[in-house]
């Protein structure tokens, strides 16, 4: 099982927080989304089939791209 913690900044509210761990727990593979707007921070497990890859490319595409590392 792979596991991250990231920055998104564009987390402003409890709304933001929902719409995240919706749409990623929806990804094949994926075991827990937690996302934090204090810190606005989301950390994801996962397992095959999802990819670090996918997860980032929703993530984008909804509007809540991952800060650059």
């Amino acid at each position: 099982m792979s596991s991250k913690t990231f920055e998104v900044p564009n987390i402003s509210c409890g709304h933001c927080v929902m719409t995240i761990k919706n749409e990623v727990s929806d990804l094949a593979g994926v075991q827990r989304v937690e996302a934090d707007k204090d810190t606005r921070t989301v950390t994801v497990e996962w397992d095959n089939p999802a990819t670090w890859e996918q997860i980032n490319d929703l993530l984008v595409e909804i509007n809540y791209p991952p800060a650059a590392n």
